[in-house]
């Protein structure tokens, strides 16, 4: 039933790709998968490969490819991703020495592909599960790790139908996950290979609140206003800020949209009146607007420096929230939508203060000027977010301490 359901998904994506982008990348990425691999990667040096499914799941994967880089410089890393948005965040990424879209899993290609790239340790991050890669790695005695794992009981695992999907997860050496109750729910199915490390994220976006450096000609924009930073917004995330928010010279948005192409911006101008795109600031110029829109990708995780409150779309799209935790590192308070249910951190932040989920504007209203006119309840929010960020930090570290002591690698 696997191997059909590959075969048909292959299907379905090469009839999708005739009118749809992502998924003609997805064929044309891997059409020269396997002469690239024989052509790029040496077979002298060992190899560390790490599978992330997308960009989220990438960026849970930095802080530890950072690390075994820095901890053993002789061995290359090599990155593999499912999806074309994965695959295209990477681009610029030096830390790896090699990135390729993922052979689609069949029998034969999982066994080709770990004979070509013959890694010393295999790592993947957080859900993604190929049951013939995982399968061949085992039966090759390669250490296997999954890292920043979350379980649920409604995922597939805990179902009476769930037994293909529970042999994957015994395929793994060691299964870091992000807090106990994801620990128990591998009891219950009699899997004890399991460690509480956090989600690699905390050390991620603290890494990168670190290294924050100025964006040119936003402080321009922003003046001596309060600001409302809006990340990876959809349309009813922006329906929403729209109506629940009035803005004017003390009080001004900053929304980067989740996509940027053409029609998208087009839409955000005609809700939002009196904007300016990020694109046409330049130096000297004085923007008379209340509403800076981000026309290009790569800032965000900047942006929420200079917010008074932000806001984390994606609450009202089927896959939910987008990552708040970019928000909170810069100890500010975050809103978001309703659909959050499944991201930890959401729940856990609304319980501690830091953020709040609206579903109306006028509830978004309530909130908004709570922060902005109550002074204390603004800094409490502020410290919650400042203190949860730090409490969870360190995921990072205890993954490279299991490597090093149970020697998984050589120096």
């Amino acid at each position: 039933m696997y191997n059909t359901f590959i075969l048909f998904y292959k299907t379905g994506v090469a009839i999708a790709g005739i009118w749809n982008t992502k998924a003609k990348q997805w064929l044309t990425g891997r059409k020269k998968i396997w002469w690239e691999l024989e052509e790029k990667v040496s077979k002298s040096d060992p190899t560390i490969w790490i599978h992330t499914s997308s960009a989220g799941e990438f960026e849970q994967a930095k802080p530890l490819i950072e690390a075994l880089k820095k901890n053993y410089p002789f061995y290359k890393i090599l990155v593999t991703f499912f999806s074309p948005s994965g695959f295209n965040s990477s681009k610029n990424y030096s830390a790896a020495d090699y990135i390729f879209y993922l052979p689609i899993d069949t029998h034969h290609n999982a066994k080709r592909f770990i004979k070509v790239i013959n890694p010393q340790l295999v790592v993947f991050v957080k859900y993604d599960f190929w049951y013939h890669y995982l399968q061949t790695i085992k039966s090759k005695k390669i250490p296997l790790l999954l890292i920043s794992s979350v379980f649920r009981k409604d995922q597939a695992f805990f179902k009476w139908y769930g037994t293909f999907y529970r042999k994957m997860l015994q395929f793994f050496n060691m299964i870091f996950v992000q807090d106990e109750l994801s620990g128990h729910q591998l009891k219950t199915l009699g899997i004890n290979d399991w460690m509480i490390s956090g989600d690699t994220r905390f050390d991620r976006v603290t890494e990168i609140a670190g290294n924050f450096s100025e964006i040119p000609f936003v402080k321009d924009f922003i003046g001596n206003a309060r600001v409302l930073v809006a990340g990876s917004t959809w349309l009813e995330d922006e329906k929403l800020i729209n109506e629940g928010c009035s803005f004017h010279d003390g009080f001004k948005l900053i929304i980067a949209p989740h996509e940027i192409h053409k029609e998208r911006i087009s839409q955000i101008q005609t809700r939002f009146g009196n904007n300016i795109l990020y694109s046409e600031l330049r130096e000297g110029l004085i923007a008379n607007e209340n509403v800076l829109i981000i026309d290009n990708v790569g800032m965000l995780s900047k942006l929420y420096n200079y917010a008074t409150i932000t806001y984390v779309g994606g609450g009202f799209t089927k896959d939910g929230i987008h990552n708040i935790l970019e928000a909170a590192v810069f100890s500010k308070p975050v809103l978001f939508g309703a659909n959050y249910k499944k991201y930890r951190e959401a729940s856990d932040l609304i319980k501690e203060g830091g953020a709040f989920s609206v579903v109306t504007s006028p509830e978004l209203k309530k909130i908004i000027d709570t922060l902005l006119i109550d002074e204390q309840a603004y800094k409490a929010a502020c410290k919650a977010s400042f203190d949860y960020i730090n409490r969870n930090k360190g995921a990072t570290q205890k993954i490279m301490n299991y490597i090093q002591e149970k020697r998984l690698l050589t120096n």
